[in-house]
């Protein structure tokens, strides 16, 4: 400033040129200088075209699945185990798996052995915005299956509620919020193959909404008692069940899965397996801390 008046000759730069350095950075954090100087850029969203924003017309078919994934816990920096829960929006039939992580190699295999287990022909997945399910691997693994991919608009945080009730509902409830290390996948995965999924699935009654509509125009969602009923005992009361099974599975067969044990025979033989798990889960913990 000095330079531009007392050597160029520039008068208008007289009176700055007398102030001191400091009261410069004064000047520069005042409002007028920022309001300026400062330029502001809207954020721009990230557009993913993987997957289509809709909730999925089920039209009271089953085949439209729900997915979201839990994280059991962190210890010391260690991630925990993560569970894949995967329920229909009809039945409510339910399945879940366990992974060690949520990257495309471990999710992707354990995708299609889930959606496999379902008697039905999966016909829709719906997820949230997670990067585990919104992307290219996922999307190439439901392409060859033929199931078409949706995923949750937004501003509509109902559009996955189902399952994430379930999460608490069902999967916290039994295996709690503690952690678990990602190396005990496996044998998650066989109690659930074994004795979970056959509970919440043959034994454990679900309430099914029924819309009424209230002298306001409303609708409002009721549960009935004679609507509460196993997702197993649900599939068989929608017409012409029989047409949506898988290729290979019967009722007959069903029927035999679900009358091997009473659901309190079943809950127990469960629960003492689930005592089982936690038992070696803590001795491994005690081992490696």
């Amino acid at each position: 400033m000095e330079r531009e008046y007392e050597v160029y000759g520039h008068t208008e730069f007289d009176n700055i040129s007398r102030i001191s350095v400091a009261h410069l950075y004064n000047l520069r954090r005042s409002n007028a200088y920022r309001g300026i100087t400062r330029r502001y850029t809207k954020t721009k969203p990230v557009v993913s075209r993987i997957g289509e924003r809709s909730k999925p017309e089920v039209k009271g078919r089953p085949g439209y699945i729900r997915i979201d994934t839990v994280h059991q816990g962190d210890l010391s920096g260690h991630k925990g185990v993560y569970h894949v829960n995967a329920v229909d929006e009809v039945t409510q039939w339910e399945i879940v798996a366990s992974v060690e992580r949520i990257s495309e190699a471990y999710l992707v295999p354990v995708l299609e052995t889930m959606l496999l287990q379902f008697p039905f022909v999966p016909r829709g997945f719906h997820s949230d915005n997670g990067s585990e399910f919104v992307n290219r691997t996922v999307a190439r693994l439901l392409n060859k299956m033929l199931i078409r991919f949706t995923k949750s608009r937004p501003r509509h945080s109902n559009d996955n509620g189902l399952v994430e009730s379930k999460n608490g509902s069902v999967l916290r409830k039994q295996l709690g919020y503690a952690y678990i290390p990602q190396i005990c996948a496996d044998p998650i995965n066989r109690f659930n193959e074994e004795f979970f999924n056959p509970y919440i699935n043959f034994h454990r009654p679900c309430f099914f909404p029924v819309p009424v509509i209230d002298p306001k125009g409303k609708i409002k969602k009721t549960y009935p008692y004679e609507e509460v009923m196993t997702p197993y005992g649900k599939l068989k009361s929608l017409p012409q069940a029989e047409s949506c099974l898988r290729p290979g599975v019967t009722f007959e067969g069903l029927e035999t899965i679900a009358n091997q044990m009473s659901d309190n025979q079943f809950a127990e033989r469960m629960v003492n397996a689930r005592s089982n798990l936690f038992e070696q889960i803590s001795r491994f913990v005690i081992r490696v801390a």
